[in-house]
């Protein structure tokens, strides 16, 4: 059992020679306010004057004091090099190779550190100051002396010193494998104490919290710390246990800690013979020797464990930091291959660790396909920026001097071009889009791709330029492609396309209104009623004579407009007439049982004359449009839309798949012969692979760990192997 704390101190060793304090060991901290006599136990248990001491607060720095007994026949520890192997006592610090034997220059080495790193002006320091005490009269023991709690700042002390301490003396007492020792002076109100409120917080259950009570001599005459010393006042799990200090005035003469254990002593039979035997700092050691051995008997296995996890983590981190290159081109053929094969994979889905915070690679550019471009032309209004007023003017100005008798053909192909250009733009932008995210993949190769660029930065930096480059030629290519996919819808307007076919067959139910003269709102126009329909009030009124003089006009009527229909017919070979199919024929609506009527067609019946105000200034303002001017931008809007939407589909389409063919597909089979006929030559490999420094020390420190984990597991197996738990 005693041989556990030498593992320990071993253990501490091993992991100061790599500046890690990732390990949580067993230790003692002494916890207490300023001036409470802290540093005068730790002295008394050492046996020794070695600490700073003065007014104020003294201990600025932590310092992780070890104490290692060490016979005299020790071979371990003593060497005649060092001058050591018949001392009884020396010390050595962390910082220094050098062996003190004289404990007055002890001092002055910790007041040295401590200023060097805290400054003179009474601030502290996190940043611990670590010294061995190797003597035949101590026992093993681990102690941590912290700055004392205060209060107030004084002097040059920072105005947050009172946070600043105790943010200094948590980080060391929240350790679960450390012991508390919390120090009070007698002469205060037990109540009162910092050391123990603190202790309490982070100890509720006080399985790891011992508590010491200084400066027995000083308390009021008349009152004793019976009660307290019995656990009367505030209990201790672990005991509490009184001591007497040296005074300022035994500091200054030097009295030697010998005579003030004896004075001690004394002191203790006189006022509390019952208790002297569990008082007295001989015993406080004994207990803290005895509770520190308990402590690391049960935290060993834990121990074990974690360095286990950690000797793992360092094992794999120092791998990812890969080995020593030997042969160059080698190893830069297979971190390009590696890198290409990365890359597809990432476009394609296909890479071992799928980014789950973001999208990337593959899914990002289907996203912008069929989000982003898509939602934006589908935001693209058929009509956008076209007025009533554009697309009448298109249909006057683009029948000259005639007027017109129908819609033109030209105004239709005019309007619907301009509205196609409109999706030019949005299928460029998707271009840029796409060899933006396709420049980004290069940060999303994968880790072990990634460790291999921070690895090499300079190899990363060409890499990076070649993938540039190669999207870069790409991107006019794409362009110029995507531009004749609009181009090429531009350049006929396939009027007999089946999805416009049915749309333009329902244009005669636009026209048919307007320019049928048997139509009810026509005949109403004309002042006339459908003989058909005609009120039989005025029928019973009128005699049999003028009903037939009105039949006979009718007919001679009906007769003139039917050659004037046959004429129009005859004329008008019009565009719409050409990419309809033959039209439903009309009942004839007039009852005439003395003649034939041939049946119109619904397009070319006869249409009433229209005036379409030829003394339109260039600049006109807005008017309400004729009802003929109405139909006719109603056929255009009609026909404009639903030719618009065939396209816009077309180009959604298109576009994603020319710029899968001239970008993406091609940056993937042409990336890895780009990078190879650019970086795989024998007088670039020596410059490519140079390390950064900062993976080389990175590497230096995992190696350094991962050794240090590796024999402290040896030395706990050591202890395992000896049955010692």
């Amino acid at each position: 059992m005693e041989a556990l704390i030498p593992v320990i101190n071993k253990l501490q060793d091993v992991f100061n020679t790599v500046g890690s304090d990732s390990i949580q060991l067993p230790q003692i901290v002494v916890l207490g306010s300023q001036s409470s006599g802290k540093s005068s136990v730790i002295e008394s248990v050492v046996g020794r004057s070695f600490l700073p001491r003065g007014t104020g607060i003294v201990t600025r720095r932590p310092l992780v004091l070890q104490l290692i007994y060490c016979p005299l026949d020790d071979r371990e520890h003593r060497s005649s090099e060092n001058g050591t192997s018949n001392a009884e006592e020396w010390g050595r610090f962390l910082h220094s190779k050098k062996c003190f034997t004289d404990f007055d220059d002890i001092r002055n080495e910790i007041e040295n550190e401590t200023e060097r790193a805290a400054g003179n002006n009474k601030g502290i320091c996190p940043e611990p100051i670590n010294l061995k005490i190797f003597s035949t009269h101590v026992v093993n023991l681990t102690l941590v002396d912290l700055p004392g709690i205060t209060k107030v700042p004084v002097g040059d002390q920072p105005e947050d010193i009172e946070a600043q301490i105790k943010d200094l003396v948590l980080k060391y007492i929240e350790n679960p494998n450390s012991i508390i020792l919390a120090v009070t002076a007698a002469n205060t109100d037990m109540a009162t104490s910092e050391a123990l409120k603190l202790a309490k917080d982070v100890d509720p259950d006080g399985r790891r919290t011992l508590a010491v009570v200084t400066k027995l001599d000083l308390m009021d005459a008349g009152t004793d710390a019976i009660d307290i010393l019995c656990g009367r006042v505030i209990p201790v799990k672990l005991g509490i246990i009184g001591v007497m200090n040296r005074s300022q005035k035994d500091i200054m003469d030097q009295k030697h800690i010998d005579e003030q254990m004896k004075d001690e002593a004394a002191f203790l039979q006189r006022k509390y013979p019952t208790l002297a035997t569990r008082n007295g700092t001989p015993y406080l050691a004994k207990t803290l020797n005895r509770l520190l051995m308990h402590h690391i008997r049960d935290c060993l296995p834990d121990l074990k464990t974690r360095v286990n996890i950690m000797a793992t983590q360092f094992q794999s981190l120092l791998n990812s930091y890969g080995e020593d290159v030997s042969d160059k081109s080698q190893t830069l053929l297979q971190i390009i291959t590696k890198f290409a094969s990365a890359y597809c994979s990432t476009i394609e889905g296909t890479a071992r660790n799928i980014e789950t915070t973001e999208l990337c690679g593959g899914a990002r550019i289907c996203y912008i396909f069929h989000e982003t471009f898509g939602r934006t032309l589908d935001s693209i209004h058929p009509l956008a920026g076209l007025s009533k007023m554009d697309i009448l003017t298109a249909i006057r100005n683009a029948t000259g001097p005639r007027p017109a008798l129908f819609v033109p053909e030209v105004s239709f192909e005019l309007l619907v071009k301009r509205q196609i250009r409109r999706l030019e733009e949005p299928s460029l932008r998707c271009v840029e889009l796409i060899h933006e995210e396709m420049q980004r993949i290069v940060q999303h190769c994968g880790n072990e791709v990634q460790q291999e660029m921070l690895r090499f930065p300079k190899l990363h930096e060409k890499i990076v330029d070649v993938v540039t480059q190669l999207l870069r030629r790409r991107l006019p290519h794409t362009n110029v492609m995507v531009e004749n996919i609009v181009a090429i819808e531009l350049a006929y307007i396939n009027t007999k396309h089946p999805d416009f076919h049915k749309d333009a067959a329902l244009v005669p139910s636009l026209l048919k209104t307007d320019n049928d003269p048997y139509s009810q709102v026509n005949l109403q126009r004309r002042g006339n009623t459908p003989r058909n329909h005609m009120s039989p009030q005025v029928s019973a009124q009128q005699s049999a004579a003028s009903q037939q003089q009105q039949q006979q006009q009718q007919q001679q009527n009906d007769a003139h407009e039917q050659n004037h229909v046959s004429e129009t017919s005859s004329m008008a070979s019009t565009w719409l007439s050409n990419i309809l199919p033959p039209a439903p024929t009309r009942p004839d609506s007039i009852e005439n049982s003395a003649s034939n009527t041939p049946v119109h067609n619904n397009l070319v019946s006869p249409v009433k004359p229209v005036n379409l105000l030829p003394d339109v200034p260039a600049n006109h303002n807005p008017r309400r449009l004729t009802d003929k001017e109405q139909k006719d931008c109603d056929v255009i809007e009609r026909l404009i839309k639903s030719y618009f939407y065939i396209v816009r589909k077309s180009i959604q389409d298109s576009v994603p798949k020319a710029i899968m063919h001239f970008l993406v597909n091609y940056v993937k089979d042409n990336l890895q012969s780009e990078l190879v006929t650019h970086l795989y030559k024998s007088d670039r490999a020596e410059t490519l692979l140079n390390e950064s420094d900062h993976i080389a020390v990175r590497r230096k420190e995992a190696a350094d760990m991962l050794k240090a984990l590796t024999r402290a597991n040896h030395i706990i197996s050591e202890i395992r192997e000896t049955h010692m738990w």
